[in-house]
């Protein structure tokens, strides 16, 4: 290997691909980072020595010599569920055309863990970090990290303890749009099936749902408001109660896709077949018999907006917390249209 240059571990460094290709170091340091002012013909040399001397750029250095990364983080509840992946997803493209790493975590749903998670995560130095939170979390000890240089933008829901740029969808009006649907269908006792874990989108959906019930006229029946999550059993209780009344529900609102699916499950198992809306859209959604109504959420709009404003900051805007609300659509299937019985 020419040029002297190779470090302590033996791997090449930009000295040998600045005499492999015949240019100077300068010209090397260009090319990688993708500076302009190098020629075609010089830029396919220093290629061509890269590709043929295996190099692969020293991060660790770039970061002492211009105090950034190039590293972003991304922590949310469960990279498993499909809303999360997508977000991330969209955030990691973005991520990609700017030539950023992205790191990724799940806190899960215990606030413990959550918090555990997020301090090892700013234990690495970032750039930036996007999260979205445990309500039951105080972040303000995020407050520091930020001052040293690392941009924080939440999504989902608004942190605790540290003001900060935010996205969310509407979850009010997305919910009250459900409800006015199944009014629509001819509907006039509706009961919500709201989730457990994700506090502040399950008491903004059920507040919209109320919302709806007011807008068409209609009680809202405290009885009607039931908590159960994702356990089909306690979904099978509560729809066992709620059949008994007098006065039954003929339509359910169920506030995200775990619980959507919990009700669907219990619904089979009692052989009941109300009209039913869910909050977030799923996969199988439509293979369901009727085909599954949803209000959905765009995960990869979120990611996208979550980003943007990440990257602002990491470029420099100052100024006032920013916050976007986006909307939501209904996807109509089938469940939402079911008559009531007459």
């Amino acid at each position: 290997m020419t040029g002297g240059g190779s470090d302590a571990a033996g791997r090449p460094t930009m000295k040998d691909v600045a005499a492999r290709a015949g240019v100077g170091l300068s010209t090397v340091s260009r090319v990688v980072a993708g500076n302009p002012g190098v020629s075609r013909a010089k830029c396919k040399a220093v290629e061509h020595a890269i590709a043929e001397l295996g190099y692969s750029r020293n991060d660790f250095a770039r970061t002492l010599r211009t105090g950034s990364t190039a590293t972003i983080a991304v922590v949310v509840t469960r990279i498993s569920d499909p809303f999360y992946a997508e977000l991330v997803a969209a955030i990691e493209q973005k991520a990609q055309e700017r030539d950023l790493l992205v790191l990724v975590a799940s806190g899960g749903d215990d606030p413990a863990e959550g918090e555990r998670v997020l301090r090892r995560m700013i234990s690495r130095r970032l750039d930036g970090l996007i999260v979205v939170a445990h309500e039951e979390v105080d972040v303000s000890f995020l407050a520091a990290e930020r001052a040293a240089g690392t941009e924080i933008v939440f999504v989902d829901r608004p942190p605790q303890g540290l003001p900060a740029d935010l996205v969310v969808v509407d979850n009010e009006r997305g919910a009250a749009d459900a409800v006015a649907h199944l009014v629509q269908a001819g509907h006039r006792s509706i009961a919500c099936f709201a989730h457990i874990s994700g506090l502040y989108t399950s008491e903004r959906r059920q507040a919209g749902y109320r919302q709806g019930m007011r807008d068409a006229g209609l009680p809202v029946r405290p009885e009607f408001v039931v908590a159960v999550g994702d356990d089909v059993d306690a979904c099978v209780e509560a729809l066992r109660e709620l059949f008994s009344l007098p006065d039954p529900p003929t339509a359910l609102f169920t506030t995200n896709s775990r619980t959507t699916k919990s009700v669907l499950k219990a619904l089979r198992l009692l052989d009941a077949h109300p009209a039913l809306v869910g909050f977030d859209d799923f996969d199988l959604a439509e293979l369901m018999v009727p085909p599954v109504t949803t209000v959905a959420q765009d995960p990869w709009a979120i990611g996208e907006a979550a980003a943007g404003l990440l990257f602002d900051r990491i470029a420099g805007m100052t100024g006032p917390e920013r916050r976007i609300v986006l909307g939501t659509r209904m996807v109509e299937r089938g469940s939402g249209e079911v008559p009531p019985p007459a």
